[in-house]
């Protein structure tokens, strides 16, 4: 059977989670990754009203769609973040901001991910994607030079906040897919293996592949898949462009917003970008990876009305299922 494909909701969270189940399901879609924002799914509300899982099901079902995943990437955020400050505040649930007190955010983020769990577990999913925080990520100049006690620490942090969370995902059956990303704990792959032994490789915390993040990196994202084949828990299909190479557009992208041609690089609508897709999903083929493959669809210079469907379309060629015996078994001679 074909790997569902699914829309991940959180860059369309500015509509109503049933509009957005309407308009995912007239493309074709097999399902959604829910993000845990907007009203697409309230985590507080999810534990506080037996009806509120029931309704999402029932919209769910009225579409024809199915969901295998949740999201909340901006509450795994401020985790560990170091600073805390106005860009939080502006992603963060009011309740979870509070007065903006920076270490009390962090530990109303952990609650909020520990509850993200239970609330997983209730809508009958197994995985939920997010991000981490990083108390280090600030240092990645190295100038003012930082010492390796201030990276150990940074680590140690991670462990310390992250390990009470993944306690309450192993109590309800649910894993955490880390979605390898700059500004987090594990951002390429060696912080990804030191993210892996600060935690002591627990089966409770796993990565969600992006390729998008590894592209402008200049990572092989189909050798990561290689690497982490037992960490791969999830997959979201998202592009990069790279534009670097005429003396003055840079990796670092120079503030610019996104979509900026003065960009060195930028997210891209799946298909359009530098994301060796063909090989990446041989890849996951030979892993055998057989969940998800969700469409995160951004690109800021096009119109994701035609992007989304456009996206399904490309993945859903390209994502062919493994063959059942080798090609070459049809010379044998032996019955």
């Amino acid at each position: 059977m074909a790997r569902p494909i699914t829309l991940f909701t959180g860059q369309w969270a500015d509509l109503p989670f049933e509009e957005v189940c309407r308009l995912a399901a007239s493309w074709g879609y097999d399902g959604v990754e829910i993000a845990c924002w907007g009203d697409h799914f309230e985590v507080d509300k999810a534990l506080a009203d037996p009806a509120y899982i029931d309704a999402k099901k029932a919209t769910l079902d009225k579409y024809g769609l199915r969901v295998w995943a949740i999201s909340n990437h901006l509450v795994g955020q401020a985790v560990c973040d170091h600073p805390i400050d106005e860009r939080h505040q502006g992603i963060l649930p009011a309740r979870i901001w509070g007065t903006g007190d920076p270490e009390a955010v962090r530990q109303a983020a952990a609650q909020e991910m520990k509850d993200t769990a239970r609330a997983a577990a209730r809508l009958g999913v197994q995985t939920v994607i997010g991000f981490t925080g990083s108390s280090i990520w600030h240092t990645l100049a190295m100038f003012p030079p930082v010492p390796a006690s201030m990276i150990d620490a940074g680590y140690q942090d991670f462990a310390d906040r992250w390990n009470p969370i993944l306690d309450v995902f192993d109590e309800v059956g649910v894993r955490f897919a880390h979605e390898v990303h700059p500004s987090e704990i594990a951002y390429d792959y060696w912080t990804t293996r030191r993210a892996l032994d600060a935690i002591g490789h627990r089966p409770a915390f796993g990565l969600n592949w992006d390729p998008s993040h590894f592209v402008w990196q200049d990572l092989d994202p189909v050798n990561f898949i290689l690497e982490f084949a037992d960490r791969i828990y999830h997959v979201d299909c998202k592009d990069a462009k790279v534009r670097t190479g005429d003396g003055r557009r840079g990796r670092l992208s120079s503030h610019l917003p996104w979509a900026d041609l003065r960009r060195g690089w930028d997210f891209i609508s799946t298909g359009h970008g530098d994301v060796p897709w063909e090989d990446s999903f041989r890849a996951l083929n030979a892993i055998g990876y057989t969940g998800p493959i969700s469409v995160e669809w951004e690109d800021a210079g096009m119109d994701r009305l035609l992007g989304a469907p456009e996206a399904l379309a490309f993945v859903r060629r390209l994502a062919f299922d493994p063959p059942t015996a080798s090609f070459d078994a049809a010379f044998s001679t032996k019955e």
